[in-house]
Parts: structure tokens; sequence; C-alpha cells
């Protein structure tokens, strides 16, 4: 039986090691802090249109970024929210971007722009502005996002209705 002991031995102590232990709770990112920089980034709360069209899921278990978070629109259309931890190997969450709704009892806003209208397209930030012309691909009120045209660019952007006649790009 002395031959057996070195084995028993390395059996129990490779048991002992594969055993599963508690699970480590490891930091992740703060999902509402995802939610709270879409709302920022698209200047609206989710459900509301023009915002995230509901809260990230909650079941999403993301390594604490160190570096600030960085949000851009995705796709031309921009109808979704590209969330991105910019540490090297970081994780990236695509938001969708609820669409413009009206409620059945409330009155629609006064369209501003009608679609194939000609409009200022304007691009604004700290210290700059820059603008140019554009064709309104759908028709809107003020505040709502709609699809523009320009000659530079032809493919769509995603715009908000500043006033009539005056459309904004975001800034990143």
């Amino acid at each position: 039986m002395p031959a057996f002991r070195p084995l028993f031995h390395t059996a129990f102590s490779l048991a002992l090691t594969l055993a599963p232990f508690p699970a480590i709770a490891a930091p992740f990112t703060d999902l509402a802090a995802i939610d709270r920089a879409v709302a920022a980034f698209t200047g609206q709360q989710i459900g509301v249109p023009g915002g995230a069209a509901q809260p990230v899921d909650r079941r999403l278990r993301l390594a604490v970024c160190s570096a600030p978070l960085a949000l851009s629109w995705y796709g031309n259309a921009q109808t979704s929210v590209l969330v991105r931890c910019p540490d090297a190997g970081g994780w990236r969450v695509f938001v969708p971007v609820s669409a413009a709704r009206i409620a059945p009892d409330a009155a629609p806003a006064p369209v501003v722009v009608a679609r194939g209208e000609g409009v200022t397209v304007t691009v604004a930030g700290d210290g700059f502005s820059v603008s140019q012309p554009g064709e309104a691909l759908d028709a809107g009120a003020v505040g709502a996002w709609i699809r523009v045209r320009t000659a530079a660019k032809a493919d769509p952007l995603r715009a908000r209705i500043v006033r009539p006649g005056l459309v904004e790009l975001p800034v990143d």
C-alpha cells in the first residue's frame, strides 16, 4: 500500500486546486454612469425621443475603465451611440437611440423644416463654428433629429433642428 500513498496525496492536492472557491468580487464599470454619459451626449434622458431607447443591460460586467469614456455616434443614420473604454484592450457598447414619437393625446409640434428644404448645417464647439449648406431629408420640429445631406458628404448625417433653416451636428 505505500505505493498508493503518493498517488492519493497527488490526487487530493489536485482536487483541492480545482475545487471551486467563492468568486472574488472584481470591480466593474458602473452601468448607471454609462447611462448618464449617453444622456449627456445625446442631450435627452432614457426613453425620451433622441435619447437612449433603454438603460444599458444590467447583466453586463465590464472592466473598470481608467480613462474617461469615449462616446460617438455609430453609423451614418446615427441611431446608436458607441460607448467605448479607450484603455488598451478596452470594451465597447452600442446603445440604441429611440426614434421620435408623438404621444397620442399630445398635439404635434409645428414642423419648421420640410423634407427637401435647404438648410444650414452647423458644427460649433469651444472657440469655433463651421457651417455649410445642406438638404433636409426629413421634416421636423425644433429639437427633432432629422437626416440631412451636405454637398461635402454624400451619406446622410443626423442633425438636430435648432430653428427654421438651421440644423446642428453633435460635436464629439
